[in-house]
């Protein structure tokens, strides 16, 4: 009997350790993106939100840090990165995947938002209600937008829509190649890095990207017009970003590490993910304005042109993901409800 009840006290004791390793495990997250190190997705978003959750875990919670696609692949492949487990953790634009992010999409459709800060809680909340299934796979920790796509061109400076007729521009997205052909232009398809040299070799007569990654990408050197809506108007383009966690790595996490994972997700953190990347617009404006480059800001008059050129695109969006199973109409409303909630709109 004393030797049963011995064994008993060991096997509680082994089991009772056990658990407590589980608890005090260190985890190692390997966090995929395809900008360089300088970039401030890398320096002020994805860095500072690994440091926290280190701090807050006791350092039980590391990232391993993989910029620049260092882990391999290409932009468009980073969402199913994260859904299969190659990476932990990837932070993309999902929509460089055309037409698989269809309901979400709605917030890259023009005119639509004014900036990260107002428009990335909306987009949060939007997403959580309608589109999860489409990030099926992974658990989304954030999502977010930028400070607004305006154009930036090598040698040309277009004030208006005759203007821009043929002009060859980049496009980050699906939404964003209709919304420039609506304007006229050619659109040409191509992820961030790319641009420079596309602009330099005049592949491409400009681009229709944030100022949040012109100075990263020296893009002040070698844009020299940059075309831009009255203030304080919602700007041509935009593009929705995931910070996106797989699955299954969190469902293996102990209860403890997931709670400092789940205080960092969210609604707030969509919208700190949204101002940090607000801040640039200001100093890499003044950055190009010091190079002596040329602002171009078109008219009120002009800016109902440009919306009312593109007012196809919406309605083609709305056919659209009719023909999926959603009610376009309906999600394109809701939309506009939350950015005007936040104050986008």
């Amino acid at each position: 009997m004393k030797t049963r009840k011995l064994a008993r006290l060991i096997t509680a004791a082994a089991i009772a350790l056990g658990s407590g390793s589980v608890l005090a495990q260190e985890v190692t997250l390997k966090v995929h993106h395809f900008l360089p190190p300088s970039s401030n997705a890398h320096a002020n978003l994805i860095g500072p939100w690994c440091d926290k959750i280190a701090k807050e875990s006791a350092n039980k919670l590391k990232c391993q840090i993989y910029p620049a696609m260092q882990l391999g692949g290409t932009p468009p492949q980073l969402f199913d990165q994260a859904k299969d487990g190659v990476a932990d953790i990837v932070w993309t634009l999902p929509t460089y995947q055309a037409g698989r992010f269809t309901k979400s999409e709605v917030f890259e459709l023009p005119f639509l938002t004014k900036n990260a800060t107002t428009a990335s809680p909306a987009l949060w909340e939007y997403v959580q209600k309608n589109s999860l299934d489409e990030f099926k796979g992974t658990k989304l920790i954030f999502m977010h937008m930028h400070d607004g796509a305006t154009f930036h061109f090598g040698k040309v400076g277009p004030k208006n829509l005759e203007e821009l007729k043929g002009l060859k521009v980049r496009t980050p997205s699906r939404l964003g190649s209709k919304m420039i052909e609506a304007l006229g232009m050619i659109a040409v398809p191509m992820p961030a890095p790319q641009v420079p040299e596309a602009i330099a070799k005049g592949v491409v007569d400009g681009a229709n990207i944030p100022w949040e990654v012109v100075t990263p990408f020296k893009l002040q050197e070698i844009t020299k017009f940059h075309v831009e809506v009255p203030p304080g108007m919602p700007k041509p383009g935009n593009s929705i970003f995931a910070f996106a966690m797989n699955q299954a790595k969190y469902d293996s996490l102990p209860a403890d590490l997931k709670k400092v994972i789940d205080a960092n997700s969210g609604i707030e953190t969509s919208k700190w993910a949204g101002t940090v990347f607000d801040g640039p617009e200001g100093p890499a404006r003044k950055i190009s304005k010091d190079r002596g480059n040329t602002f171009i800001t078109i008219t009120p008059a002009e800016y109902v042109r440009w919306k009312k050129a593109t007012d196809q695109v919406d309605e083609a969006w709305m056919k659209e993901a009719a023909t999926k199973g959603a009610n376009g109409k309906a999600l394109y409303e809701e939309a506009v409800v939350l950015l005007k909630k936040h104050g986008s709109l």
